[in-house]
């Protein structure tokens, strides 16, 4: 701690940068506390805001319904009076449930006796059942005691009654929880039964949790004795309240929230709700015992606070650092000279002559020396230069000299290759053509005519081994380049199938004990625009090396056509085939993968150069495996 002290208290330029920056981080603070302070009150009383009003859409919203239900009650109640029989009941049930959706049941109750047919009990219930309303005069049970006849009875008023459960397996019943709005039905003084319509607790829940402020906001219903029946938590629906397990010295937020709640009063308070800080607005619900809140967690609240917090302090350390940057320049830029005349001195002490010291405009006395110091500094450095100029052009020669002796020891290496190579693939058929020309000469009358065939098929067959030599160095020349440049204008209508099979005869007459088969696909009229010449002796060299290099079994040409228009000419062959590791030197010319093998080692170069001087591509099918096979394709 005590060295970076020190450091500052020895460098004028850290001095003046470190004093301005606590001065600067000192108002920045202040600043920034004030900004962040007023941003979260400003963010919570927005938040009350915006929750307050998402609460009073609902509660709008919950009442709509609710009214709704309370008109098609009090709309309807006269007509039980005035039909007072069982069908008439049976009928105005039904009615008030298909005629308003939210009704999800509506049952009328009459007093003991009313009818004396039925005995003491008669209900006409309706309930929704799937798409349709089923409507039954309910089963003989104790009706009288429930909630939803007992207590408008009791206050002699219509009343909504809390949700509660209608399974009733001795009659008509639904299986889900419904709130019901009841209303006494009186026949001059005289209490003659109950009309209740009932909401289904699910279609209840469903208005109440339509719209959320935030991702995990959600609401909560509570009854007149504090009891859940609408909460995210359905474990707590009518089994719990909200004083349920709460703990008066911790929890005494929650006390006090359900005591406003169940006193039917409105506002908004912060309760830490199943541990989480909270933001809840509750209000009652009009005209029944209900009360329902909106609990917003802090964390979505201040979501976007978090989110300032973080511009903040992001703002704050790009403000400092920018500060710390000017600063620093500008101290920097007071000291530089003395500070770039120590520096260079020492570089120029160690035989660094290649910096740059700028010039300045200063006239005072360190602007005269920096000055000079550059002047001196460019000096040495021309004259290094100059040195490393002179030693790289040296170097750059003595390299381009070693690379030209390499390229022409390796020109004579080649050379001479080339002209063993040619010397002895042209003097074994000379060898053959003179010896066989002397035997002709000394014993021509004494030949059969056998043996004078067999030799002019030998001497044959080696002239051509030499004219196809002679050719394949024409081919290769200047010259021989040239003329196939006009091969496209040589261009005409060629039989595929006759000049195909012309090949593969000239294969059979070199090679007459060896079987080679032709097959084709094409009608013998088939033709194609081509230089016959140069596709010929494209096909004949394939065919050619084909027979040489087989086992002697099998060697065979395919003409067909394919799938988008072009002729093929497959050249297959059984054998040893060509190896993997020298398959990348197939068109190198004079290459061979045997250096002891017939040949110049341009045959399959020239037959790609022509092939695709014509438009057409060769490839070598690396899936054939028991041999050699070459692919042509060419355009027709």
């Amino acid at each position: 701690m005590m060295k970076p002290i020190r450091h500052i208290r020895r460098t004028l330029a850290l001095k003046l940068t470190s004093g301005f920056l606590l001065l600067t981080m000192i108002i920045f603070g202040a600043a920034l506390t004030v900004l962040y302070l007023q941003a979260r009150a400003i963010i919570r009383r927005e938040a009350r805001e915006r929750v307050q009003t998402e609460l009073n859409t609902t509660v709008q919203r919950l009442r709509t319904v609710l009214c709704t239900i309370e008109t098609a009650t009090e709309s309807n109640d006269w007509l039980v009076t005035e039909h007072l029989n069982p069908d008439s009941l049976l009928n105005l049930s039904q009615r008030i449930v298909m005629l308003n959706r939210n009704v999800n049941g509506c049952s009328i109750s009459m007093e003991p006796n009313t009818f004396p047919q039925y005995g003491r009990y008669f209900s006409a219930y309706s309930i929704v059942k799937g798409d349709t309303v089923v409507t039954e005069r309910e089963g003989a049970y104790e009706y009288f005691d429930a909630v939803w006849y007992k207590t408008p009875k009791m206050l002699g008023k219509a009343c909504w009654v809390d949700p509660f459960n209608d399974y009733n397996p001795q009659t008509l019943y639904t299986t889900e929880m419904i709130a019901s709005y009841c209303k006494p039905l009186y026949q001059g003084d005289r209490l003659i039964g109950i009309i209740s319509t009932d909401l289904a607790l699910r279609q209840l829940a469903k208005l109440v949790k339509a719209v959320i402020p935030y991702p995990h906001a959600y609401y909560m219903m509570i009854g007149k004795e504090g009891q859940y029946f609408v909460h995210p938590d359905t474990t707590r629906l009518f089994q719990q309240g909200i004083f349920t397990d709460v703990n008066p010295r911790k929890q005494a937020d929650i006390i006090a929230l359900g005591h406003e709640m169940t006193a039917g009063k409105q506002g908004g308070m912060k309760v830490t709700m199943d541990g989480v800080p909270s933001l809840v607005c509750y209000q009652p619900v009009p005209q029944t015992a209900w009360s329902v809140a909106l609990v917003c967690p802090e964390s979505d609240i201040l979501y976007s606070y978090q989110k300032l917090h973080l511009v903040i302090i992001i703002i704050a350390f790009i403000g400092l650092l920018t500060i710390a940057i000017l600063t620093t320049r500008i101290v920097r830029h007071a000291v530089r000279p003395l500070k770039t005349l120590l520096k260079q001195s020492r570089e120029i002490a160690a035989g660094h002559y290649d910096m740059q010291i700028a010039q300045t405009r200063r006239v005072d006395a360190v602007g005269k020396l920096q000055n000079a110091f550059t002047f001196m500094q460019q000096s040495l450095r021309q004259h290094v230069s100059d040195i490393e100029q002179a030693n790289a052009t040296t170097q750059q020669r003595n390299e381009e000299l070693a690379q030209a002796t390499l390229q022409a020891e390796e020109s004579e290496r080649q050379k001479t290759a080339f002209i063993q190579n040619m010397t002895h693939q042209v003097r074994t058929p000379l060898n053959i053509i003179m010896g066989f020309g002397q035997v002709v000469r000394d014993s021509k009358n004494l030949l059969s005519d056998e043996e004078r065939s067999s030799i002019s098929s030998m001497l044959y067959h080696n002239a051509t081994i030499l004219n196809r030599m002679v050719l394949m160095l024409y081919d290769s020349s200047e010259t021989g380049q040239m003329e196939e440049q006009n091969i496209k204008k040589q261009m005409e209508p060629t039989l595929i199938n006759d000049v195909s099979l012309e090949s593969v005869n000239f294969a059979r007459e070199h090679f007459p004990d060896l079987p080679i088969t032709f097959a084709t696909t094409l009608d013998d009229s088939e033709m194609m625009t081509t230089n016959r010449l140069y596709l010929m002796r494209s096909l004949r060299e394939l065919m050619y090396n084909a027979a040489k290099y087989s086992d002697g079994q099998h060697v065979g040409m395919i003409v067909s056509k394919t799938s988008d228009g072009k002729i093929r000419f497959v050249v297959q062959d059984t054998g040893p085939g060509i190896p993997v590791d020298t398959q990348e030197m197939l068109y190198t010319p004079f290459t061979k993968v045997n250096v002891l093998s017939e040949g110049l080692g341009l045959g399959l170069p020239l037959t790609m150069r022509h092939v695709e001087t014509l438009g057409g591509t060769i490839t070598l099918d690396t899936t054939y495996h028991d041999g050699c096979r070459f692919v042509i394709d060419m355009p027709q």
